[in-house]
């Protein structure tokens, strides 16, 4: 028991002081309350334009949302984990466009090998890839309908 030490009575310093340690900041209620009400808002408009059918293309409405989504993403980051150049040294900064780097590259890889697939895939696309057997269906079709053919 006698090597329990009272840190109080030695002057010893609480662990939570702040040395002149820079922390990130925390944000105020008033920063919160404005990445919410942008975050509802950045909600409220994809569902609108996707439950209302504005747009005629489901591709223009996709590209739309997807704009809205890295907006949203953008909100969150910078009045949610409060992310800046100046957290961190600037290593969440760089550790956040590496992380970027790495999504697009695999999301237009990943779009570049379906698209390829489903181009290559489907049958009567390309008349070229269509082996003979597809190609001749409609002609011997035709050839029954004719008299004295069948």
């Amino acid at each position: 028991m006698s090597a329990h030490h009272d840190h109080g009575a030695h002057g010893h310093h609480d662990h939570h002081d702040h040395h002149g340690h820079d922390h990130a900041d925390h944000g105020s209620l008033k920063s919160y309350a404005t990445g919410f009400i942008l975050a509802v808002i950045l909600t409220v408009i994809p569902f609108w334009l996707v439950m209302g059918k504005v747009f005629d293309k489901p591709s223009t409405t996709g590209f739309v949302l997807l704009g809205l989504a890295a907006v949203q993403i953008v909100v969150h980051m910078v009045y949610f984990l409060h992310m800046n150049s100046k957290s961190e040294g600037g290593w969440t900064m760089l550790a956040l466009l590496f992380t970027t780097m790495v999504v697009v590259i695999m999301m237009s890889g990943s779009l570049w090998v379906m698209y390829h697939l489903n181009h290559n895939m489907m049958p009567g696309m390309d008349h070229e890839t269509v082996p003979e057997s597809i190609k001749m269906a409609p002609v011997e079709k035709e050839m029954k309908k004719m008299p004295g053919m069948s």
